[in-house]
């Protein structure tokens, strides 16, 4: 049997990632319509894409949302992980569970609690509130990262540093910070991917001129099967898989630092 399980788990690789594997093809499909396998292969698909200013647009919103995310997750996330990892305090843990509750609360549920408070406050539709709201189910993720990061650094160090006479907002900008740098850096690249592909919360804010990259990929698949699709989906994977591989380089940068303080 332990001979067969590495067969096993390769075969169930290979069938998860055979359907992402058929839209990369189809993506790189001549132009005409969509068949697998293409006929012939090029850009025609992407350059469609890139040269649409409807789907451009949505590409732009995408973006901005999740910058905004990323920022407002990072930065209470980052707080929030510190106050965890340091601080001592009644009621921790019921604390911490509630600002983990939008990953276990199904997103739909989540989504239409947001939309009547959004829809209550005039705000369906306003770019800076997405970016809030997604900020709302990036921040567990966050939260995980940066808890694991910020229990590797040291508190020796910081001890050090206030007993050389550096305040603590010193301490926290010059050895926290630079230490929890790696941590940091991959917890905003996962709060943006999160935004990035989010698609229930963005169907009940977007508006009929604001909408995202998967807002509207889920308008065309329902009102239309176009082929660009295809390329816009491959694009996203493409972006995924960029922001994963990031993450893997800052992890191997955050372990060397670990050892190097050890």
């Amino acid at each position: 049997m332990r001979r067969l399980l590495p067969c096993y788990v390769t075969l169930l690789c290979l069938f998860l990632l055979a359907p992402i594997a058929i839209v990369v093809i189809l993506a790189f499909s001549g132009p005409g319509y969509l068949q697998f396998p293409p006929r012939s292969y090029s850009l025609y698909w992407f350059v469609r894409f890139l040269g649409d200013p409807q789907w451009r647009q949505s590409l732009w919103y995408s973006v901005v949302i999740g910058v905004i995310a990323c920022t407002a997750a990072t930065v209470v996330g980052f707080f929030a992980a510190y106050a965890f990892v340091r601080g001592s305090f009644a009621a921790k843990k019921l604390l911490l569970s509630l600002l983990l509750l939008p990953i276990i609360v199904p997103t739909v549920i989540t989504s239409i609690a947001i939309y009547f408070l959004s829809a209550r406050l005039h705000l369906v539709g306003n770019i800076l509130w997405i970016g809030i709201c997604h900020a709302v189910i990036a921040l567990p993720v966050v939260l995980l990262i940066l808890l694991s990061s910020l229990q590797g650094v040291d508190i020796n160090l910081e001890r050090a540093a206030l007993n050389l006479g550096a305040s603590p907002v010193r301490v926290f900008m010059k050895v926290v910070i630079p230490l929890a740098a790696p941590g940091l850096i991959s917890a905003a690249l996962f709060a943006f991917l999160t935004s990035f592909d989010e698609l229930i919360i963005a169907l009940f804010l977007t508006g009929v001129r604001v909408q995202t990259l998967p807002v509207r990929i889920w308008n065309s698949l329902e009102m239309e099967i176009e082929p660009t699709i295809a390329a816009v989906s491959a694009f996203l994977i493409g972006v995924t898989g960029v922001v994963l591989l990031l993450d893997s380089l800052l992890r191997g940068r955050r372990g060397s630092a670990v050892r190097a303080q050890r």
